[in-house]
């Protein structure tokens, strides 16, 4: 099979290593890729979100398979301009990616069918959501942006000022364009968190690893909102009770209440969990592969991904079929020193000899030489028997990458080990 795989990102590089894998596949394509998967897939300078362009190169090129990873080509319609063009698709209709695309869809959605989630209300007007804030007790809630917004459009809010303020940049500054035009606004839920993509045909749902991602720039949890610094995977928090315990509340549940509401869901659903003292609750949802959890759960998957990526598309995945190793996996992410807020590129990238996976995804090529073009450079990845050994490996991987202002967080993985350890 031809196969084409929307994205330039880590995460879309760790799908094609992957799809690389399976006997089915013959050339792929990464549309527009990045300089770093060029060993990996032939990159065409094609926009993620330029459909028309993707439909006419993916038609002339008589591609068999299309994986869109990103969320703003499946949001926009990508995959019901390239079915509807005669091309089988991963990844679910524009109708089924309003659970990522609006949140107050997704929060209306887990109330009308008993899915269980933090109490919330979504406003449309700034005075009327100011009215509600006053109305809170003082303390902590999440405001909320309803579209999409590079993952960065939710904000934790420690008191009324700051939630209004919160309110303010969304709906009038336009913080983050009119992904704010609308905002929801949550109570504050407390518990370890937990990430599980899901493949789903929209009938069947087959869970993958959970894992644990690490959201802040710094050590200990701390500084500002990244797209992701690192991943583990499993995660130790999750055991079999809660897994049993989300698939009977959570996970079939969303897959019945999309067919229901004519959105019938097929590709990869994503489900952010709290594990609150009242069990789990959906956080959000996405309607696609998380970054960076798929660098830490695909390299973990035995069987063929592409296999398992037709069984969705056709309607006919069978969760015992999806089978994963029993081992860990740990990815450090490296990134361009004051990211997520200023930082430089342009700097060569070694990487010397190594035996971790490295999934690049800000990165260029210019005359022959790997050069860093954003944030989140790469991911170095381990996968091992245990999460220590695992975690150990990652770092020592890590070592073998240098580039100008490399910088990484030193701590992915020791929450988990910690709990792992009952501590």
């Amino acid at each position: 099979m031809n196969i084409a795989v929307i994205g330039s990102g880590g995460r879309e590089h760790a799908i094609i290593k992957s799809l690389k894998k399976s006997p089915l596949a013959d050339r792929i394509y990464a549309l527009p890729g990045n300089g770093g998967m060029a060993g990996d897939a032939e990159c065409v300078p094609v926009g993620a979100k330029d459909i028309p362009a993707i439909v006419e190169f993916c038609t002339r090129e008589k591609i068999d398979y299309c994986v869109v990873a990103p969320d703003d080509p499946l949001v926009l319609g990508a995959v019901d301009a390239l079915e509807d063009a005669g091309i089988a698709c991963f990844g679910p209709r524009k109708r089924a990616a309003v659970i990522e695309g609006s949140k107050a869809f997704a929060k209306g959605l887990m109330t009308r069918y008993g899915i269980p989630t933090a109490r919330y209300a979504d406003f449309d007007d700034e005075a009327a959501a100011v009215s509600y804030i006053d109305s809170l007790p003082e303390g902590n809630v999440v405001v909320k942006a309803d579209g999409l917004a590079l993952g960065k459009g939710v904000i934790l809010a420690s008191s009324r000022a700051e939630a209004k303020a919160a309110v303010h940049s969304m709906m009038a500054e336009k913080q983050f364009g009119d992904s704010g035009s609308r905002v929801v606004i949550e109570e504050f839920l407390t518990g370890p968190e937990v990430s599980v993509l899901a493949f789903t045909d929209g009938e069947n749902i087959a869970p993958m690893v959970s894992s644990m991602d690490h959201k802040r720039a710094l050590d200990g949890d701390r500084g500002l909102n990244t797209g992701g610094m690192g991943t583990v995977a499993p995660n130790p928090y999750y055991t079999d009770e809660i897994a049993d315990e989300c698939m009977r509340r959570i996970f079939l549940p969303t897959v019945r209440a999309m067919k229901a509401e004519g959105r019938p869901f097929k590709g990869c659903l994503y489900f952010g969990l709290m594990l609150t003292a009242d069990g789990p609750k959906v956080i959000e949802y996405n309607c696609r592969f998380g970054d960076p959890e798929t660098q830490v759960v695909l390299p973990l998957l035995k069987s063929d991904l592409l296999t398992v990526m037709l069984a969705c598309t056709e309607g006919r995945l069978r969760p015992e079929d999806v089978v994963f190793e029993d081992g860990a996996a740990c990815c450090v992410i490296v990134a361009s020193e004051g990211y997520p807020a200023s930082y430089k590129t342009g700097f060569e990238i070694e990487i010397a000899g190594t035996d971790c996976e490295i999934f690049i995804a800000g990165a260029k090529l210019s005359e022959g030489r790997l050069m860093t073009s954003g944030g989140r450079v790469l991911g170095v990845t381990a996968t091992a028997p245990t999460l220590s050994e695992a975690v150990k490996k990652a770092y020592a991987g890590v070592d073998k990458v240098r580039f100008t202002g490399a910088y990484h967080r030193s701590d992915i993985g020791a929450r988990a080990l910690a709990a792992a350890d009952g501590r």
